[in-house]
């Protein structure tokens, strides 16, 4: 079995002689794979873990109101970016192409909603927020056409991509591309903790710094509830925090979402891949950690410039197995979110869970297209009438996993105010203006096509066939 230290020098020349990617992409990935084999993991001694203070994870209704002037305001979205992750494809929803090109909600798209939001902003404060995309080399080429449609919108639109890294077979640590798989399959994106190198070797950072600009708002494209927020922005220039992270309270939807803790006098992320087999149960607890993750985060340009080129964001390293044709490939990523702890003055803000909504999959989608929410400015709110603060839980079978077979399936979207849990299973279709309450479940039995009619009522009820409705 081959050392590490032979395993690294092998490596070396195989990416020195990869020319589809950059130096920069090459040394990043060099120190990655070092790092990894170092064994450099972060271990977390249970014992240290302590609860976040008020004063490191700030409730965010204690947060100071935004200034009534308008000047003011547009003084604060001057030293504002907003930048959008937006490497990952829609496969999973049955779609090609960029995910934040899928339809949310009346015809509208992602990528429209983000637009509209901060076109409004700028027209109401005649601001200049720009919008970044961080794309991957899979979704570069597709959004470069799709952004054309904005250049009449008041809104400074810039694209860059984040690394490009060779998967690493498993058996000789050989990256894939030395081995002919020069298609993308030989290729990953190393998640979104790549977003601070990349900022910087694309050039967007200084001239983001350039134009005055202090701070950018990183959230992912699919998350419906990440707009800008002038509260904590506010909060941020006043107090000079490096690095937010917004949290919100834990469901048990949410028990494996990474959560902020005190940890030997710095405030850092603890995710689920680094907890020892033994305190599993208790890192789900809602009890212990309230609070998780929303991957809405809020950066100091000039922090990131300085962390950068001083190498010093050095994240846990989440090594992801993959397979490729029958090959046992690696890809080794990093999280945004695990760079808290490299800040100074970082702390969490403990936000309304309005600002966790993300579309995942088409259960996402049918709560998004339905009356529980409506469509103003670009902004999803949600229907007063729903008395509930918690979302309905929605269960849809393999039937519905497609957006188009999702979309097929609906003559309209139900109502699901009054909804507490669904569960479809089966060939269910539904017809216009039906109306979902209470505790739903509807599976057909195999070979039987179940047909919701037009108008119906259906309140706590299970239904396996024609018969029980």
């Amino acid at each position: 079995m081959a050392t590490a230290t032979e395993k690294l020098s092998a490596l070396q020349p195989a990416v020195a002689g990869l020319n589809e990617i950059s130096e920069n992409e090459k040394s990043g990935f060099i120190n990655l794979v070092s790092r990894y084999l170092s064994g450099e993991a972060q271990h977390v001694e249970w014992s240290k873990i302590q609860t976040p203070t008020d004063e490191v994870v700030v409730p965010y209704d204690t947060l100071a109101p935004t200034p009534d002037d308008a000047s003011e305001v547009k003084n604060l979205l001057d030293k504002l970016a907003v930048l959008k992750l937006n490497g990952g494809l829609g496969t999973t929803m049955g779609c090609t192409g960029p995910k934040s090109v899928i339809e949310v909600r009346d015809g509208l798209t992602f990528l429209d909603l983000i637009v509209i939001q901060i076109e409004n902003l700028n027209s109401k404060y005649g601001s200049n927020v720009p919008l970044l995309l961080m794309n991957s080399f899979n979704t570069h080429d597709d959004t470069q056409k799709i952004i054309e449609k904005y250049q009449n919108s008041n809104i400074e639109i810039h694209t860059f991509n984040q690394s490009q890294y060779p998967r690493l077979v498993v058996e000789d640590f050989v990256p894939l591309p030395s081995k002919g798989r020069t298609d993308k399959d030989g290729w990953y994106p190393p998640g979104h903790g790549d977003v601070f190198p990349s900022l910087s070797n694309s050039g967007k950072l200084d001239a983001l710094l350039s134009q005055g600009k202090e701070y950018i708002f990183v959230a992912n494209s699919d998350n419906l509830g990440a707009i800008v927020d002038l509260k904590i922005l506010h909060h941020l220039i006043q107090n000079k925090n490096e690095y937010c992270m917004e949290v919100t309270p834990k469901t048990l939807a949410d028990v494996k979402g990474g959560t902020l803790i005190s940890y030997e006098g710095r405030v850092q992320l603890l995710e689920i891949a680094q907890v020892e087999d033994e305190h599993v149960n208790e890192f789900k607890s809602i009890e212990k950690f309230k609070i998780f993750n929303t991957n809405n985060l809020w950066v100091n340009l000039n922090a990131v410039k300085r962390l950068v080129e001083a190498d010093a964001l050095k994240m846990e390293i989440i090594p992801n197995p993959k397979e490729v044709d029958g090959i046992k490939v690696l890809q080794l990523e990093t999280a945004a979110g695990a760079a808290i702890r490299f800040f100074d003055k970082a702390i969490g803000i403990n936000v309304p869970r309005s600002r966790f909504l993300p579309v995942k999959a088409t259960s996402d989608l049918l709560l998004v297209q339905s009356d529980l929410y409506t469509l103003e400015n670009g902004f999803v709110i949600r229907n007063k009438a729903r008395t509930n603060p918690e979302n309905p839980s929605i269960e849809l079978g393999p039937e519905f996993k497609k957006v188009s077979n999702f979309l097929g399936r609906f003559k309209s979207i139900p109502s699901i105010v009054e909804l507490d849990t669904l569960k479809v299973a089966g060939d269910v279709w539904f017809g216009a203006g039906v109306i979902l309450k209470g505790k739903v479940s509807i599976i057909a039995k195999p070979d039987v096509k179940l047909e919701v009619p037009d108008g119906a009522v259906i309140a706590d009820k299970e239904i396996n066939g024609p018969e029980d409705l």
